[in-house]
């Protein structure tokens, strides 16, 4: 394990260990990847807890039931392994894949300006969940916002008319009383 990890404001959370797996110190992964196998694509994770960072190398990978299971070089014992449960995995921004036009990664929408169709500064995007039906942005209020509510805003075409990135805004069409 290499305790020089990337710069902390280029990283992104790609997942999170949770526990062990059986007795030569593999760990169990929840990713947030899509699918959850894509997380297994990054060899090199930065770990981060509680202020503590290091760097590991995966060496092997699967999937078993809606987790996965890793070995990590240099981790052969069940108890070490399980001092890691809690850790983040984390990588770095740039080795994201690009993705097509209209496409974003939710990190990307998270701080985005919320304004609806009058002009009135709803919030700012807060984070997203993933309902099933479709992603939901949980819009926070902030300096100029039209009043102190939260809303839920679905992520969906008929609601996001237009993100600009560059501008750090998104406009929807979204009633300000629902």
């Amino acid at each position: 394990m290499n305790p020089t990890p990337d710069a902390a404001d280029d990283l992104i959370v790609i997942g999170k260990i949770v526990s062990v797996h059986g007795v030569r110190g593999e760990v169990k992964v929840y990713s947030f990847t899509d699918p959850i196998e894509n997380l297994l694509d990054y060899t090199r994770w930065t770990l981060r807890h509680e202020g503590t960072v290091k760097q590991v190398d995966m060496i092997s990978g699967r999937s078993q039931n809606k987790v996965l299971v890793a070995k990590l070089k240099g981790l052969d014992d069940r108890e070490e392994a399980r001092l890691l449960a809690g850790y983040e995995i984390c990588i770095a921004r740039s080795l994201l894949p690009d993705l097509s036009d209209g496409d974003y990664y939710w990190w990307q929408l998270q701080g985005l300006q919320v304004i609806d169709g009058k002009g009135q500064v709803l919030g700012k995007v807060d984070h997203l969940l993933e309902t099933g039906a479709n992603d939901v942005m949980v819009v926070k209020p902030c300096a100029g916002s039209l009043d102190d509510r939260e809303r839920l805003l679905p992520y969906t075409d008929d609601c996001v008319q237009a993100i600009d990135l560059g501008a750090g805004v998104m406009r929807v069409e979204w009633d300000a009383d629902f």
